[in-house]
């Protein structure tokens, strides 16, 4: 199954040197999980050849503009090519108003339903589960209610041994053999799970930490993901500003995905202010070396 995240927008409040707004694309198998959705989304997701159609939950962290500005014209242009299921989107108290008020002053009735869930912003939280995947908001620490979001796959079935499968094997015994279970047949035949079964894959994770200043309370929620978002909007020498702002530096980025012991991390949300990019890299690597750069186009994959 399918696990990479696809980088939209990368930038902070202004749109600067081709960077633009926050942006992510997330696919775990059947899902594309849209993640904030600053200005120039659906340009973005048009230029990277993403399927607007497949996407049926937009998460909105916070309502500062950059991080939902371009969820309007997504909306419309959803409801022109004629989508008729439903989009699920989750956001903080007051999108569901702004939304509803845009749709009543332009006299606007889009052919699917959006379904409105509800951020609680003080307590983390359950918002999406089916079979394979469940999706938690937990609090960040910004000027205004913002969330974080973790995305977890579930502990996948055992691995049928092909080498050691007998012929013959009843379809009810793989399934329960991939339960890990062992079967006993009608004849009381034993097919036993250690024998005929191999480990299941990892269990992947992606956790996302939107704007935010330095905030330990979050180490606990994103302890040993697979793969770290957090945002560094400042280099290393203006931690005070960051803190004045509630964001953070590159060097405390690091050292959330350092005490969180994460496989990987990953910035982005430059401030306008920076030109070059290389820098933001250099020193959050000085803290946690695994670290990359949130370039727009690129994708990351996370491997079972």
């Amino acid at each position: 199954m399918s696990f990479t995240l696809k980088i939209l927008g990368a930038n902070s409040a202004t749109p600067a040197y081709g960077r633009h707004h926050t942006s992510q694309l997330l696919n775990i198998g059947k899902h594309n999980f849209l993640i904030d959705c600053g200005e120039g989304t659906q340009e973005r997701l048009k230029q990277f050849k993403s399927n607007t159609w497949k996407i049926n939950h937009i998460f909105i962290s916070h309502l500062h503009g950059d991080h939902y500005l371009g969820l309007m014209g997504l909306l419309f242009t959803m409801h022109l090519l004629k989508r008729t299921h439903d989009l699920h989107l989750y956001g903080q108290r007051g999108l569901q108003e702004i939304i509803l008020m845009q749709l009543k002053y332009s006299d606007s009735r889009l052919n699917y339903k959006i379904v409105f869930h509800e951020l609680d912003p003080t307590s983390n939280q359950i918002i999406y589960e089916d079979t394979q995947v469940v999706v938690s908001s937990f609090p960040l620490s910004h000027r205004i209610p913002c969330c974080g979001f973790l995305f977890k796959e579930k502990t996948k079935p055992f691995r049928i041994n092909k080498n050691k499968l007998p012929e013959n094997i009843p379809l009810k015994a793989i399934a329960q053999l991939k339960q890990g279970k062992d079967y006993t047949d009608e004849d009381g035949k034993k097919y036993l799970m250690k024998e005929l079964t191999l480990a299941p894959r990892k269990s992947r994770s992606y956790a996302y930490c939107s704007d935010t200043r330095y905030y330990e309370n979050i180490i606990s929620t994103v302890k040993g993901v697979d793969l770290l978002y957090h945002e560094a909007t400042f280099l290393a020498e203006k931690e005070q500003w960051a803190t004045l702002t509630f964001h953070s530096t590159t060097h405390q980025a690091g050292k959330i995905a350092k005490a969180a012991k994460v496989d990987k991390l990953l910035i982005g949300h430059y401030s306008a202010r920076y030109k070059d990019l290389s820098p933001f890299l250099q020193e959050a690597q000085e803290i946690f070396p695994n670290t990359e750069l949130a370039i727009e186009g690129e994708e990351i994959e996370i491997k079972d």
